[in-house]
């Protein structure tokens, strides 16, 4: 039985099975969206945005803009809602043109009053998109972050093995691979790690968006993951600084739970007891089992972006923040009702601006009032 009451620090009532007395506990909601193409209008004479410019082929207007932002900031006040009356804590997102359209974003009438605060870098992506962290400066105090770059190039072999075949292979992007003539570097977004205090605890957070599929799943597999073995890479050297260290990892890594990049490159498990203290726990593996998506191509459901955790959040002492559960925000408004994209998440296109062609996902962390 659960319920939930508003209060300053957003608590809620939590029956434990075999315990008759109710204990309460306060939560938090880390949540990922990719927000899809949030360019603003100007053309940036360094990056491949002229297609979000008015002269562009989307025609991308001040208008579409500002309602691009609208839609964006209704979603993201509403995830997690069902059982934490506060908008997330944390919202990682990607396919973000620059720090000004962020600005925007937070300043939209419902999202102001939540104060959230802004962790974004350029990254070397040549369509200039990028990942960013929103977070709520009255619960989360960050005290260092910075950019990791990945460094893949052309050519590189794959880990051998797929451990699941993907019904994707051939998904249509514009997040097109661009390499470098001069060295083949492949160019693509940086991961964004942060370090903070969650009400007092501290708190890392990875903020991922990997390689694309341009080209092919297979062909492009080697980069995502070389993606997946960079996040490692980092969870590593926190554990080694804090083997008790709390580590969430999120992103749209365009890899299902069960490939390699994730299962075997990032050694993700989709099973709690599978999970020791220095693993990582992927909750959307056992959706995608269940068939339950975040993305679709050809009538086809793939979960590409994902929420994980590492062991150290999934104790059972919650005198301290811990996973309590994850979802797919998939509402109604968010899906396409008629035409041929009919059930697939409502994106942008000509005659309609939409929300993203992703549904966000999100986490719960709770931890006992005292």
């Amino acid at each position: 039985m659960i319920r939930a009451t508003v209060s300053f620090l957003f608590v809620f009532l939590f029956l434990f099975k075999g315990n008759a007395q109710n204990k309460s506990f306060i939560i938090h909601t880390a949540a990922f969206y990719n927000f899809e193409n949030l360019f603003d209008t100007i053309n940036d004479p360094i990056t491949n945005d002229e297609e979000w410019t008015p002269a562009g082929d989307q025609h991308w207007n001040t208008k579409k803009y500002h309602q691009k932002l609208e839609n964006l900031a209704r979603v993201l006040s509403e995830i997690g809602t069902s059982e934490n009356p506060n908008s997330p804590t944390f919202i990682g997102g990607a396919e973000i043109e620059n720090q000004d359209v962020l600005e925007d974003l937070i300043k939209q009438p419902k999202l102001i009053d939540k104060d959230y605060g802004i962790i974004h870098f350029d990254s070397p992506d040549k369509r200039g998109i990028d990942v960013a962290l929103l977070y709520q400066k009255k619960q989360f105090q960050p005290t260092s972050y910075l950019n990791i770059p990945l460094y893949v190039y052309k050519g590189e072999q794959p880990i051998k093995e797929e451990a699941k075949t993907d019904s994707s292979e051939n998904l249509e992007t514009e997040d097109v691979i661009q390499v470098s003539a001069k060295n083949h570097r492949v160019y693509t977004r940086d991961q964004l790690l942060v370090t903070g205090f969650l009400n007092g605890e501290e708190i890392h957070i990875i903020v991922n968006h990997w390689p694309s599929r341009s080209g092919g799943e297979k062909k492009s597999s080697p980069f995502r993951e070389a993606a997946g073995a960079l996040n490692r890479k980092i969870i590593d050297s926190l554990q080694r600084i804090n083997p008790n260290a709390k580590i969430i990892t999120m992103g749209d890594l365009n890899d299902s739970p069960f490939n390699n990049s994730v299962k075997k490159a990032l050694g993700a498990k989709g099973k709690v007891q599978d999970v020791d203290s220095f693993g990582i726990y992927n909750p959307f593996e056992e959706m995608a089992n269940k068939g339950l998506g975040t993305i679709a191509f050809r009538d086809s459901w793939d979960i590409f972006d994902q929420v994980m955790v590492s062991g150290s959040l999934l104790q059972k002492d919650y005198s301290s923040f811990q996973y309590w559960k994850a979802g797919i925000y998939n509402k109604p408004f968010l899906i396409q009702k008629s035409g041929k994209y009919k059930g697939y998440p409502l994106r942008h296109s000509l005659t309609e601006i939409g929300f993203s062609d992703h549904f966000p996902v999100y986490v719960y962390l709770i931890k006992e009032k005292k």
